[in-house]
């Protein structure tokens, strides 16, 4: 008689946060151009929204860190949960005041739920099983973070954008009153969306609190006692931090101005193009599984940099060509990016031993990438426009495939 796997459902409950912070993450780019209407934005003001999101993994990555060590994975993803279901109701009152700093605030303590459950769930989901199958493993519940990516945008599109135009030509004869009673309505779209979002985190976190999940102990190496500053001494893991921050802010750049990209390139209304940024994180979710499979054949580190020069090569004809052809490009930057997050968390938190959680703790913080990526992004769209600040994440795969070549090789310094 086969022996039940003892990790199978705690890797159930588990994945079950991967959807639910990708779909947080991916209602960000709709939150933009919305927010950017319902508040009077400039393309810099309206890139602090993913600047207030992923700030929080800078500052808080390393605090969850430390509590999961003193307090274990499950109690950091009861509190992870806890704050993301406290910024969701904050949604509430920012959109009655229509401050866009109540907003931003919302946004940063959701992310700083994000980042303990992060944080937990990424190298949890590693040792939950055979360690030769970790990259994979990891993958596969990343997959469901890219079926929530898929599924965010889509319902953004539907029950927050309202496809209203609110330029100063469209706006120019209306009344301050009769603005005022139509930017007020575009805020208040964001309400119901995040009401239901914090039940349902809610619900999830009363789940996992009467659910019994094995608190995982990692190994200790024979060369790192975990004494204080050894962790530096794996150049891997420096490497991976510095890589995982460029690419998330490259990852944050693609997704969070697709939306303007493709009504300033294409000419297509929001609604439009909120669809065609659902179809290109289908191809994100697709792609993980793809990339999962491939693994089997290709190495983890080849798959990463052939990706990674894929997507230059694509961002180049972004920035080059423009057109309904370059949306079609961003949606394929979106499929090769998909193995890059999980793969390059794995290969940076290989052989830590009991280091683990403080080296998962540095791959979060240099999410913080995304806060900055996309302020430089943003500047340069209101300088020089939309297409020509795709270079940045462009250059931003330059790090990606550095590391996929050489950088991911263990080395003690």
């Amino acid at each position: 008689m086969k022996t039940p796997n003892p990790y199978l459902l705690p890797l159930i409950l588990i994945t079950t946060l991967f959807f639910l912070w990708g779909f947080a993450h991916n209602l960000n780019p709709i939150l933009i151009p919305h927010l950017k209407k319902a508040c009077e934005l400039s393309d810099f003001q309206s890139a602090l929204i993913d600047s207030a999101f992923f700030m929080a993994y800078f500052l808080v990555a390393l605090p969850a860190g430390y509590a999961m060590k003193k307090w274990g994975y499950k109690n950091g993803i009861l509190l992870g949960l806890s704050l993301f279901a406290l910024g969701a109701f904050m949604f509430i009152p920012a959109a009655n005041t229509r401050l866009f700093p109540f907003f931003l605030l919302a946004l940063f303590i959701i992310a700083s739920g994000l980042t303990f459950l992060e944080t937990a769930a990424n190298p949890y989901v590693t040792v939950l099983g055979d360690a030769s199958t970790a990259t994979q493993r990891l993958n596969l519940s990343q997959s469901f973070n890219g079926l929530a990516a898929t599924l965010a945008p889509a319902a953004g599109g539907l029950f927050i954008l309202s496809g209203a135009d609110l330029s100063s030509e469209a706006t120019a004869n209306m009344t301050p009153e009769a603005l005022n009673k139509v930017l007020n309505l575009e805020a208040a779209a964001v309400k119901i969306p995040y009401l239901i979002i914090g039940i349902v985190v809610l619900a999830v976190a009363v789940l996992i609190y009467f659910s019994k999940l094995p608190e995982i102990k990692e190994e200790e190496s024979s060369d790192n006692k975990g004494s204080g500053k050894s962790i530096w001494r794996h150049s891997h893991l420096i490497q991976g931090v510095v890589t995982q921050f460029f690419y998330v802010g490259a990852q944050v750049c693609v997704s969070s101005f697709f939306i303007r990209y493709a009504g300033s390139a294409a000419g297509m209304p929001e609604k439009t193009a909120a669809l065609y940024l659902a179809i290109a994180l289908f191809g994100f979710m697709i792609g993980r599984f793809i990339g999962t499979f491939l693994m089997q054949y290709v190495s983890p580190t080849r798959l990463l940099t052939i990706y990674a020069v894929l997507c230059m090569v694509l961002l180049g004809t972004v920035v080059g060509f423009g057109g309904i052809f370059s949306i079609y490009a961003l949606i394929g930057v979106e499929f090769f990016m998909s193995i890059m997050f999980p793969t390059i968390f794995s290969l940076s938190v290989k052989s830590l031993g009991e280091d683990t959680k403080m080296g998962s703790s540095l791959v979060i913080m240099s999410i913080v990438g995304g806060a900055l990526f996309p302020l430089l992004m943003g500047k340069m769209s209101d300088q020089a426009g939309i297409q020509i600040a795709y270079i940045v994440p462009l250059i931003c795969f330059l790090m990606v495939a550095w590391f996929g070549w050489r950088g991911h090789i263990v080395k003690m310094s």
